[in-house]
C-alpha cells in the first residue's frame, strides 16, 4: 500500500467513525435534561475505562506511561484536553438549548478554517480555489452575525476550538488514540471533582433522575471514545484528500437531524448561510481533487 492509495479498511473505519459522530445528537439529545457541565463530566470520566481496555487490547499502553511521566506530554496533553473540553462543552449545549443547527454549521466550516489555520500558522500554501471557498464561508458568517446582532458564537467556538485542538494534536508525539486517553486523564480530576460538588449538594442526575438517565451518562464514555479510536485507525490508511471529502458526513446528519428529526426553526438567515457554506465546501473539495489527480 502506498501513501497515495486509500484502504478499503481505512475507508469503512473513518465512514463508521463519521457516522457515529453524525448521530450523536440523538444520543445527548436523550440527556439534554441534565445540565451541559455534567454531561461533559461524565463524558470524560466514561471515557478512560474504555479507552484504556481498548488499548490494552491493542499493546498501546507504553507511550501513556511514558507521557504521564514527561512534564512537557503532559503540558502539551493539557492543552489538547482543555480545547477538547470546550468543544464538548459547546456541542452539548448546543442540542440541549435547540441550537444543533448551530453545531451543524460549525462543524461544517471547521475544514476551511483548518486550511487557513494551516496558511496563518505553518504557512501552508492555499490554492485560488480555496480562498474562495474561505471567502464563502466568510460571508455565511456575516449573514448570521446581521440577522442575530451579534457574532454566531456556538458555531464559531465549536470551529475555533477543534481547529486548534487539531493543530495542536498534531504537534502531540504520541500517537491519537494514546494522545485521546492522556487528554482524559488530565481531565477526569476535574470532572471527578466537580461530580462530587453536585453529589454532596444533592443536584447530582446520576443515580438520581431514572435508571435511562444513568445508564445513558454512564454509555456517554462509549460514544465519546470508541468513535475517535475508530476514527485515528481509519485516517492513517487515506489520503488527506479523502478525510477531507468524508469530514462533510458528520454535519451532514447532524444538519438532518436538526431539521427534520428535532424540528429545529430554520429562518432565512440559515437558508442563506447554509448555501453559502455548502458551495464553499463543493469549491473546497473541488481543489482537493483537482490536486489529487496525477
Amino acid at each position: 500500500m502506498t501513501h497515495t492509495e486509500d484502504s478499503p479498511r481505512g475507508l469503512a473505519f473513518a465512514i463508521a467513525a463519521y457516522l457515529m459522530w453524525g448521530g450523536l445528537p440523538l444520543y445527548l439529545k436523550a440527556i439534554s435534561h441534565v445540565p451541559a457541565l455534567e454531561v461533559v463530566s461524565h463524558r470524560i470520566i466514561w471515557s478512560v475505562p474504555v479507552a484504556s481496555i481498548i488499548l490494552i487490547i491493542l499493546g498501546r499502553t507504553r507511550d501513556i506511561q511514558t507521557a504521564l511521566k514527561s512534564p512537557k506530554l503532559l503540558a502539551m496533553g493539557t492543552l489538547t484536553a482543555a480545547l477538547i473540553s470546550i468543544n464538548w462543552l459547546t456541542y452539548v449545549y448546543a442540542i440541549s438549548t435547540q441550537r444543533t443547527l448551530d453545531a451543524a454549521l460549525g462543524y461544517y466550516i471547521n475544514p476551511l478554517f483548518s486550511v487557513f489555520l494551516g496558511f496563518i500558522l505553518l504557512r501552508e500554501r492555499m490554492r485560488p480555489l480555496q480562498w474562495v471557498a474561505v471567502c464563502f464561508a466568510i460571508g455565511a458568517v456575516v449573514v448570521l452575525a446581521y440577522e442575530l446582532g451579534s457574532l454566531p458564537w456556538i458555531s464559531l467556538t465549536l470551529t475555533l476550538s477543534w481547529g486548534f485542538y487539531a493543530l495542536f494534536k498534531r504537534s502531540l508525539p504520541i500517537g491519537p488514540n494514546q494522545g485521546f486517553l492522556l487528554e482524559v486523564l488530565v481531565l477526569s480530576p476535574i470532572a471527578i471533582g466537580f461530580l462530587m460538588y453536585l453529589w454532596i449538594n444533592g443536584t447530582h442526575s446520576f443515580a438520581n433522575v431514572s435508571w435511562s438517565t444513568t445508564m445513558l451518562l454512564m454509555g456517554s464514555g462509549v460514544v465519546t471514545a470508541v468513535p475517535l479510536i475508530v476514527y485515528a485507525n481509519g485516517a492513517k490508511l487515506l489520503r488527506l484528500s479523502t478525510i477531507g471529502m468524508l469530514q462533510y458526513i458528520a454535519p451532514t446528519f447532524i444538519f438532518l437531524t436538526a431539521v427534520f428529526i428535532f424540528d429545529e426553526p430554520f429562518g432565512w438567515e440559515k437558508k442563506i448561510a447554509f448555501p453559502m457554506i455548502w458551495v464553499a465546501l463543493a469549491i473546497y473539495s473541488a481543489s482537493l481533487i483537482k490536486t489529487r489527480r496525477p
